[in-house]
Order: structure tokens, then sequence, then C-alpha cells
């Protein structure tokens, strides 16, 4: 039994990877963007099963360290670049070539990630899952927007700049993890999860563009490593 379950993580991780891969195929096959956020949510449940696990099992090992970040590269770097080439791509393969930066920067952060150990109890730099939500929800915003052609492609090619460069950014921001459920200790988490609830409610997926601009701008201003 022990043989079996110490696979369980790496399991999960690896169903992330497949996951990642139904929402690429959905993205390029012309799905709906709700179907994509579906595959992306469970792709996104077993990133976080899968410590969870490893944890629980204390069977964490270098090889799933390694192992997740390629999953999150899949799922939380190319699968985002893809949505914001699927938004140009009507412009012209030149352009919609650019949003695969955000793949190139998601890859970086990623390598960073496993080598920096201050990022224990908060990031440094928007985490990749963050900017996967910011992107998914992108063209449920997109559309409630009437630009003309010429200011919608430098304002999606201004997005794409800023998402590669917040990835790489030196900003220190909040972790979600509660060590307790003191008001005190977890003022700022408090807050944001109200807040994103209030953006959900009243955009749903729509919703995502904004709480993650809401979640930098509250690390910017109330956030602190020493907190």
């Amino acid at each position: 039994m022990h043989t079996i379950t110490r696979h369980i993580p790496n399991a999960l991780t690896l169903s992330n990877v497949f996951f990642g891969c139904l929402a690429l195929t959905a993205l390029y096959g012309g799905a709906s963007y709700e179907q994509v956020g579906w595959w992306i949510a469970l792709g996104a449940l077993c990133d976080f099963l899968d410590g969870a696990a490893a944890r629980a099992l204390k069977v964490s090992s270098p090889l799933g360290k390694e192992l997740d970040s390629l999953a999150d590269m899949v799922t939380f770097g190319v699968v985002p670049a893809s949505i914001a080439f699927r938004m140009l791509q009507n412009i012209g393969f030149g352009w919609a070539a650019a949003a695969f930066l955000i793949a190139a920067a998601s890859a970086l952060r990623l390598a960073r990630f496993n080598l920096d150990e201050r990022q224990q109890t908060y990031f440094i730099g928007v985490p990749t899952p963050a900017n996967t939500l910011f992107w998914l929800g992108m063209p449920f915003l997109w559309q409630q927007i009437d630009l003309p052609p010429r200011l919608s492609l430098l304002l999606l090619l201004g997005m794409i700049l800023l998402s590669s460069y917040w990835l790489l950014a030196p900003w220190a921001l909040f972790s979600l993890k509660f060590k307790n459920l003191s008001w005190h200790d977890n003022r700022i988490r408090y807050i944001f999860v109200a807040l994103s609830i209030f953006c959900l409610a009243l955009q749903q997926w729509g919703g995502l563009p904004l709480l993650i601009v809401l979640y930098v701008l509250l690390s910017w201003f109330f956030f602190s490593p020493k907190q």
C-alpha cells in the first residue's frame, strides 16, 4: 500500500498536465472560454492537492518539485499565453505571436521560484496561477469594451507586456495561506477574499482580471514581508 500511496502526489501533478492539455485543445479547437476555464480549474485543483497530498503522506521529493513546475508551465504558462494568442489571432500572426512572451516569462518565473527560499510565506512577483486567472477572465471583460481595432491591438499588447513583467517584478505579494483565523494576522487576506466575492458576483468570469489587479494593489499598499 505504501508503494501505491507515495505515487499519489505525482499522479495529481500529472493530472494537472492532463487538464492543462485539455484546456489547450479546447482553446485551439474554438471551444467557449467557459469550457477552457473549467479545464483550468480542474488543473488548479490538482495543483493544490498534489502539494497537500505530499505533505500529508510525507513523500515530498526533488522529482515532485520539478514535475510540479513542469506541470504548472503547461496550465499556468502556455494556457494563458494561448488565451492571449486567440484574442489577437484575428489581427495577424506576427502580432499574435507576441502573446507567447507570457509563456517565456512564466518559465523564468517558475524556475526562479524553485531556487528562491524567500517565497515560502509570500511571493515575489505575481504567481503564474494568478496571471492565468487574469487572462482567463480577460475575454469576458473584453466583450464589454467597444474600442477601435488599432486601440484594441495596442491595449492587448500592453497587457501582454504588463503581465509578462509582473511575473518577474521584484514585488512582495501576500500569500493566501492562513496560518490561523485571526483578523489581526490575516486582515489583508480577509479583505481580498471579500473583494473577490464582490468582483465575481458583479462580473462572474469577467471579474477575474479585476481581482488580480486588486491583489497587486493590496500587496503594494498594505503588505510587508514581515507580516
